[in-house]
């Protein structure tokens, strides 16, 4: 008979939570869509028809032109193809989204494990400044911040880290307080193990399911809170291909010019829309193999 924890009993989990995400179509749908996104984006000098539609070029005969070939989502109003400029907006989303995430992710970990598993003056002082970040909306916070920076791509993922990091604080405080009282915990304090050792290899690798989904799931909420800084003029600016300021600038031209805004609206949707189900499917894959 296998022992709990043993390779056979992982490696059945790891088989359960495979076919669970795999079982679920909306899972698979989202994976189809992340993935999608991913290589348009990474492939965009090839696969988009107009790539020097990027810059501040401008083609004055196709302005504002509807979708028709050789425009399939039409043009903007200094006639640049749409669908290239919304691939490179793509692109630039997802980097933002990585950068933040990998920088945020880790202090707030570092914060939560810290203050989950020391107590006392050390968790106090820790949450009670996660505490206050998180008592002011993410997106006001962010437009304080930048109201002090100029607007570029630097400063907007700088100021989005800032409001990121404490959520991850305040879910792995509440995986480690959970975790600090566990048989394998008091093992490693019995042995002699040191604090580093009890928090980096005892609890961390029990919250990597909590830090991987919701993970998966912020990569759509960055690229939002991203956006609606762009939509506000806080964020990227022109001729820089970005989704929320090309929503932001095809409305001064609503209805006439529709889908000046529609179709970076719709990309946004699936983009955040792709890595909400991707994160739902991992959440239920991961209580699966649990």
């Amino acid at each position: 008979m296998s022992e709990p924890g043993s390779p056979v009993i992982a490696k059945r989990g790891g088989s359960r939570a495979v076919a669970a995400f795999f079982g679920n179509p909306l899972s698979v749908a989202g994976l189809v869509i992340v993935v999608a996104i991913v290589l348009l984006a990474l492939a965009a000098d090839y696969v988009t028809p107009f790539p020097e539609h990027v810059g501040p070029i401008g083609d004055f005969a196709a302005m504002s032109a509807a979708p028709a070939s050789p425009y399939m989502l039409g043009t903007d109003t200094m006639g640049r193809d749409l669908f290239t400029r919304i691939i490179y907006g793509y692109r630039l989303s997802l980097i933002m989204a990585v950068v933040v995430l990998a920088i945020a992710t880790p202090i707030g970990v570092i914060v939560g494990l810290v203050a989950g598993y020391r107590g006392g003056w050390t968790e106090y002082v820790l949450m009670r400044i996660t505490d206050v970040f998180l008592a002011v909306p993410p997106l006001v916070l962010a437009m304080a911040i930048m109201g002090f920076l100029e607007p570029t791509l630097l400063n907007g993922m700088l100021a989005i880290t800032a409001m990121w990091w404490p959520w991850y604080a305040r879910l792995i405080y509440n995986v480690t307080r959970a975790e600090a009282s566990e048989g394998y915990v008091l093992a490693a304090e019995t042995v002699g193990a040191s604090t580093a050792h009890i928090l980096f290899r005892e609890i961390l690798p029990n919250c990597w399911p909590s830090i991987l989904t919701k993970m998966t799931l912020d990569v759509g909420f960055v690229i939002l809170m991203a956006s609606s800084l762009s939509f506000l003029g806080l964020g990227v600016q022109p001729p820089t291909p970005d989704l929320g300021s090309m929503v932001a600038e095809g409305a001064k031209y609503m209805p006439d010019a529709w889908w000046l805004s529609l179709w970076p609206a719709i990309a946004i949707l699936l983009v955040v829309l792709g890595f909400n189900l991707v994160g739902d499917g991992l959440r239920e894959a991961f209580e699966a193999e649990g």
